[in-house]
């Protein structure tokens, strides 16, 4: 996802896992330990996306690379004090491991729990993948809305841009037919 221009910026924390560039819903965070952060997921039904006006980003990195997703952690509590060189250490079949910061690739899954930021009220390039394909979508000026769990019947669809004419979340402003992205413009909340 790129940020081309936003007007409102939160600080928020993933309620589940959420592919970046999904539009979000926010609501309130009550537990973990971010408790003083709103907690976002993907619409579960249109009255929630219709309140989905939030593009969700990961947040700037505060940490060197390499990335490791989930931590690892293994049985005997010391078992890393000495690296990853030792073979009771290794293979991490459960961790992916990020040598590039993930906000720089694109569509790549913030999962539960971690801080991301959500935009809105502003233009953002949504790359192919996030939205949903339909020949009026992407014509300038198209409204949008955003997909949810209920009425397109999975969660991998939830989140995405889609052609329609009520729920009005946001305007196309551009269609790149190289890349396949979508320039948005979203409402304000």
């Amino acid at each position: 996802m790129e940020i081309n221009k936003m007007s409102d910026v939160r600080g928020v924390v993933a309620s589940s896992d959420i592919p970046e560039g999904s539009f979000v819903f926010i609501l309130p965070n009550v537990t973990g330990s971010y408790t003083d952060l709103p907690a976002v997921r993907v619409p579960w039904n249109t009255t929630e996306a219709a309140l989905a006006k939030f593009v969700v980003t990961w947040p700037v990195p505060y940490q060197e690379m390499p990335m490791y997703i989930p931590a690892p952690a293994l049985a005997g509590g010391w078992a890393l004090r000495r690296g990853f060189d030792k073979a009771t250490n290794l293979p991490l079949t459960s961790t992916t491991v990020h040598l590039t910061w993930p906000g720089q690739k694109d569509g790549v899954t913030i999962p539960s729990g971690y801080l991301a930021l959500a935009f809105a009220g502003g233009v953002f390039t949504i790359p192919s993948g996030m939205w949903v394909y339909n020949a009026s979508l992407i014509q300038a000026g198209a409204s949008f809305t955003v997909s949810d769990k209920t009425t397109d019947s999975t969660i991998a669809a939830s989140g995405k841009v889609k052609y329609s004419a009520t729920n009005v979340v946001g305007y196309v402003e551009r269609y790149d037919a190289a890349t396949y992205s979508l320039e948005v413009r979203t409402l304000n909340p």
